[in-house]
């Protein structure tokens, strides 16, 4: 039986250091900006695995029978940063429950947002038993980053009280203590996650920015000959 990548939130010094090399890579290539599927390419070379990209659900990247989320984000300061806010989808409770004014009664909408993402995480559970969250907070101009790896959890409706903000839209806190976890926006039905920046993330910095290499260079190494390219459509194709 395949075993676990590594502990989660416990990411090793191997794949912070595949995760750096692939972003020097993208630089030096003359890419200035790493996009959420762009980090899923350099995330799955680092674990070894498989990027499923353009994934419209919570498996991203698979490798066995483990699979993450792979989000990035904009960061002045991913080593300070102390929790992110994550689109995590969409939830429509008035397709899923017949919910037509999401405002009536913010309690079940909120109720019913939850269900809707328990049920995509318990789905996922079905293919992976392990299942996983990366996000990297990113700098592209000081080249600070800071990564890390929680479980991707199921969420009891009951421990979440709902109410509704100065937006118009509804954001779910802990009962406990009242820490506002989660921003649901009835236009468009984003659906937010709020997440603390735990204290295993891993932290590192790129200390040389590499001079974007020539175009034509590249090319050359490729042996690129004008002839690779027809013009015209398919029928002028020999």
């Amino acid at each position: 039986m395949q075993q676990e990548p590594w502990p989660v939130g416990d990411i090793p010094d191997r794949v912070v250091l595949a995760i750096g090399r692939g972003l020097v890579h993208r630089l030096a290539v003359g890419t200035k900006k790493v996009s959420g599927d762009a980090f899923g390419d350099i995330f799955a070379q680092a674990v070894r695995g498989y990027h499923k990209a353009g994934s419209l659900g919570l498996g991203d990247v698979m490798l066995g029978k483990t699979v993450w989320s792979v989000k990035t984000i904009k960061s002045n300061k991913p080593h300070h940063q102390t929790s992110v806010r994550l689109v995590s989808g969409r939830a429509s409770p008035d397709y899923s429950a017949g919910i037509s004014d999401s405002k009536a009664d913010v309690a079940k909408t909120g109720h019913t947002v939850l269900s809707i993402w328990n049920a995509r995480v318990s789905e996922i559970r079905n293919e992976h038993s392990d299942v996983r969250l990366v996000v990297l907070l990113r700098n592209m101009e000081t080249l600070a980053f800071c990564m890390f790896e929680q479980p991707i959890a199921i969420f009891p409706p009951a421990d979440y009280s709902w109410t509704l903000n100065k937006r118009n839209n509804l954001e779910g806190h802990e009962k406990t203590d009242g820490s506002h976890v989660f921003t649901w926006q009835p236009h468009g039905a984003q659906f937010t996650i709020i997440r603390s920046v735990p204290g295993s993330a891993r932290r590192f910095k790129v200390r040389k920015r590499p001079d974007p290499i020539d175009a034509q260079k590249i090319l050359d190494a490729v042996g690129f000959e004008d002839s690779w390219i027809v013009i015209g459509d398919e029928s002028t194709e020999s």
